[in-house]
């Protein structure tokens, strides 16, 4: 494993070896960081060399899950499975159905207004969620990784016979592909590979993926990842970083005005929002008693502190006292299985 670094401007620089990072961190030389669950070095000098190679982002896109992982020519540095951002969609109907029905009712709310997007280029609310959430994980893997290239799984949308430019106008999966790939190519140099070719690289390196795809193994879509940034950087065709980072959006829930089932005696009871009590929903803190937690939601005698790892609630009477505000999370983090048994060379 090795420990990302960063510069006194946090630009980052070439990721160090942990027995280096110890010496830094004794001498007083870096300070240490968590960037979104990853433990990072901020240097406190001026660094020797600015020395960098190239390194690489494999991407597996997905349906359920997706993979990723940072490679340069020598070493593997972090392999990340990311649960799909897949539920914007259905709660963007639901959205739209409510606000549809207050109109018949003596509630407020808005006039319907002209529809004005039927012939504008535009990206499906769900579609823009589930590509934007690939481009956020690779914007913060930038900050603490100099990455160069970003090779990604092309994939195709289902072509339907007798529908011409089914493929390249109205497919949601396809606009929102090439909307991923413009933003790519201003930050990074894109490559593209088509299924069959990562799975000739897999093969050829005597590789094996696994058939359970919801599993939190390396061979599940890592694998895949590792591949496609082993054929941009190249080097030994060995794997020799199988652990994984797990991954997952944090789901936001906005204020809704009206709850979708009736409440008794007509009250509207506190639900959704952002906020709670003064402090970002999701926010890190370490409390006296339960250590690091993360704030959800607003309870009846105080605020309501979950755990970092899964949705275990650990208390609903937190106090502003009882904790010390860190920093807000970006999304759930996990420590996922290594499979060493799995992935081999041939």
């Amino acid at each position: 494993m090795f420990v990302p670094v960063v510069d006194e401007n946090q630009n980052p620089l070439m990721p160090t070896k942990p027995s280096r990072a110890r010496k830094w961190i004794r001498d007083k030389k870096a300070t240490p960081f968590w960037k979104n669950g990853v433990f990072c070095l901020r240097l406190n000098v001026d660094p020797s060399d600015r020395y960098f190679q190239e390194i690489c982002v494999g991407v597996d896109p997905g349906s359920k899950k997706e993979g990723f992982t940072i490679k340069s020519e020598a070493h593997t540095y972090l392999n990340i499975q990311a649960d799909a951002h897949s539920k914007v969609g259905k709660k963007v109907e639901k959205r739209r159905e409510l606000r549809r029905g207050r109109r018949s009712r003596k509630c407020p709310n808005r006039k319907q207004k002209k529809h004005n997007l039927s012939n504008r280029d535009r990206i499906p609310a769900g579609t823009r969620a589930r590509w934007n959430w690939k481009l956020r994980i690779l914007d913060w893997l930038s900050k603490i990784y100099p990455i160069t290239h970003v090779c990604v799984e092309d994939i195709k949308a289902r072509t339907i016979e007798r529908a011409k430019k089914w493929n390249t106008s109205f497919s949601p999966l396809e606009v929102g592909k090439q909307w991923f790939y413009t933003e790519i190519r201003k930050r990074w140099e894109l490559l593209t590979l088509p299924g069959w070719e990562t799975q000739e690289i897999r093969e050829s390196l005597g590789l094996k993926k696994s058939s359970k795809k919801l599993s939190e193994t390396f061979d599940a879509h890592c694998v895949d990842s590792w591949c496609l940034a082993y054929h941009v950087v190249g080097g030994e065709g060995v794997v020799d970083n199988t652990a994984i980072f797990c991954i997952s959006p944090i789901p936001l829930r906005r204020r809704e005005l009206h709850r979708q089932n009736p409440q008794k005696g007509g009250e509207r009871p506190r639900y959704g929002g952002t906020t709670c009590d003064g402090f970002v929903k999701n926010t890190l803190v370490k409390h006296v008693k339960h250590g690091l937690t993360r704030i959800s939601g607003f309870g009846k005698t105080g605020i309501s502190l979950y755990a970092l790892e899964g949705n275990q609630r650990l208390c609903q009477n937190a106090k502003t006292e009882d904790f010390k505000v860190l920093t807000r999370l970006n999304f759930n983090y996990r420590s996922g299985h290594a499979s060493p048994g799995s992935c081999h060379t041939a």
